[in-house]
């Protein structure tokens, strides 16, 4: 079966900036793009009402993704484009087209007056569930963004893309995370900015070290760590420029400063099955909530 790229459409301004991400990406590959319009069911009520019928809901059901499709197949000459118009439940249907897709792309909504995103409960839904990468793109986003200033200092598609971020956890660090940050990073020919932030034990923060070095005894070996983990990666990827940051800090707080001169951050989501539902974590929230550039989440065990 081939894989495709797959970006959740509803007509929204941030759905449409992911689809052209996912454009974007899907050229990138080599792999065609698949364009999915998930439909509610409208209550009978509703659906018998003249302006609501259902020839009328079929109609803008099916204009949606045509529209959108025929605008990608324009900007994006030779690229593969489907289109596909299901109805259900958005978040379980969008979870279960992510499990065979190499990419699920959403949508999310730019906070006002600061930089990041306002993920809906469908957004974050999905994330929490989705068993393959899913990249979260803001509303606004433009192939610009991703690309360093030129002369005159305005971000330009024709400039260098600008590094993609990883956020690593040295001591439970995933491969496939890392793969996935290595290979977009490779992709746009660009360097990678491995992040691992940590935080001083208790007794170090309260004062009760009498030991001026300590922080930096502990720096040394943060840093050591976290080098050690990327050293095969360095090899398997020497063409890479790799940036290894090591700090005493929040690490989404890491995260969201790093975003604002990145093209992606790569960040994780540890699979826990509880009875309660899925979650995100923390740092991971943190960051789809406030990333200046799009969010790439994996789940990973």
């Amino acid at each position: 079966m081939v894989r495709t790229v797959v970006a959740g459409l509803d007509g929204s301004a941030e759905s449409r900036a992911a689809a052209e991400w996912a454009a974007r990406e899907a050229a990138s590959r080599g792999l065609p793009l698949k364009l999915l319009h998930v439909s509610e069911p409208v209550p009978e009520p509703m659906a018998q009402a003249p302006l609501l019928g259902g020839e009328t809901l079929q109609y803008w059901s099916e204009k949606v993704p045509r529209d959108a499709a025929d605008g990608i197949r324009l900007r994006h000459p030779g690229l593969e484009v489907d289109m596909q118009d299901v109805a259900g439940r958005p978040a379980e249907i969008l979870a279960e087209a992510g499990r065979d897709a190499e990419l699920l792309v959403l949508g999310s909504g730019r906070l006002s007056g600061i930089s990041g995103f306002l993920p809906g409960s469908v957004g974050l839904a999905v994330v929490a569930h989705a068993e393959g990468p899913v990249v979260m793109v803001r509303a606004g986003e433009q192939a610009a963004d991703e690309h360093e200033p030129d002369l005159a200092g305005i971000p330009a598609a024709g400039t260098p893309f600008r590094p993609v971020v990883l956020g690593l956890d040295t001591d439970d660090p995933d491969d496939s995370m890392i793969e996935f940050a290595f290979e977009e990073a490779a992709r746009r020919e660009t360097a990678l900015r491995a992040v691992s932030a940590w935080n001083l034990p208790p007794y170090y923060v309260y004062g009760l070290s009498l030991d001026p070095q300590y922080h930096d005894e502990i720096a040394r070996q943060k840093a050591a760590e976290l080098s050690e983990v990327l050293r095969p990666w360095r090899q398997k990827y020497p063409s890479v420029e790799l940036v290894e940051v090591s700090r005493s800090d929040s690490p989404g707080r890491q995260l969201i400063d790093a975003s604002r001169e990145a093209s992606l951050v790569v960040v994780g989501r540890r699979v826990r099955r509880r009875s309660f539902g899925a979650h995100i974590g923390p740092v991971t929230h943190a960051v789809l909530h406030h990333s200046a550039v799009p969010v790439a989440v994996l789940p990973h065990h």
